[in-house]
């Protein structure tokens, strides 16, 4: 991931980013075959007519149940009818911070969920992002980092960033000549940042399929180089290696937030937040984290 680029969002109008679909309880369920049947969550899925796949070769589709506040992910997905296969699929209970099964893919290669990860229109017209947000590498290391669950590494190598791996925006980047549309997200990756979760392109960040979105912002965003974000230390923050819930780390929890089906699955990645103050401003935690070494020698490469 070379520092002399600049970030760029990998979404906007159709074809481009995630689509998704919202269901209710009394949408059909079908079973699913899979390609890594031994990862994946054997369902039944929401599948149907009305499930939009994500344009290109990943074939990914994201589908939440308001109802019952359950996520479904899945990756290479084809079929019709009562016939679907994929390559992966993970369901997430919006209402657990469990992560999945150690070594396990999802339909990311991090293992995560990829519907929390993503920017919305909507949440840049409410005038808040509060998550991390999903963003690819070309090639990364044979390992991971929590709350990563699973890696897909080109080499064993610590010049090369790990699956989980979180970069911030430094917070001393100057916002101000930017519109207002963009600071949201921009403020986003200066608190929450950036985190690894699979491999594409370097420094493509991810958002929903939206024909709202305004070409004029998405050429903002395309303005912002990746030498301003550094490497950060969440190591502290492990509660418990198997949760995303967080530890107190150096600085007070943050207030748990209610579980929202139209914010689906958020807080896999709002629970894993490094406070302002806590690792990943703290010298000494960094200097003693063999993790924090990593991510320094692989950002080096960036």
């Amino acid at each position: 991931m070379a520092s002399t680029t600049n970030l760029h969002p990998d979404f906007g109008g159709p074809p481009y980013g995630f689509p998704f679909n919202v269901v209710d309880r009394i949408h059909a369920t079908v079973p699913v075959t899979f390609q890594y049947a031994s990862e994946s969550d054997a369902g039944p899925y929401p599948l149907g007519s009305d499930t939009p796949i994500e344009n290109g070769s990943d074939r990914h589709a994201l589908i939440i149940n308001k109802d019952t506040c359950t996520l479904y992910e899945l990756f290479l997905l084809s079929g019709s009818g009562s016939t679907w296969s994929a390559g992966s699929g993970a369901i997430f209970p919006l209402g657990s911070n469990a992560l999945r099964p150690l070594g396990w893919t999802s339909a990311d290669a991090a293992g995560l969920p990829i519907f929390p990860g993503l920017v919305r229109w909507d949440e840049v017209q409410a005038g808040a992002i509060n998550h991390a947000i999903r963003f690819t590498a070309a090639q990364t290391d044979r390992s991971f980092l929590w709350p990563a669950r699973h890696q897909a590494g080109t080499a064993a190598s610590p010049s090369l960033p790990p699956m989980g791996a979180r970069f911030r925006l430094k917070i001393g980047y100057d916002l101000t000549h930017f519109s207002v549309q963009a600071q949201v997200i921009l403020r986003a990756f200066q608190h929450y940042g950036l985190m690894l979760a699979d491999n594409g392109s370097n420094w493509f960040f991810s958002g929903t399929e939206d024909a709202a979105w305004p070409d004029s912002l998405l050429s903002e965003l395309k303005t912002v180089p990746t030498a301003q974000f550094e490497a950060i230390d969440e190591s502290s923050l492990i509660a418990d290696p198997n949760s995303a819930a967080t530890s107190r780390g150096c600085a007070p929890d943050a207030a748990a937030e209610p579980v929202s089906p139209t914010h689906a699955a958020s807080h896999y990645w709002t629970s894993t937040l490094p406070p302002r103050s806590c690792a990943c401003a703290c010298p000494k935690k960094i200097a003693t984290s063999p993790a924090a070494a990593r991510l320094r020698r692989a950002i080096r490469k960036l």
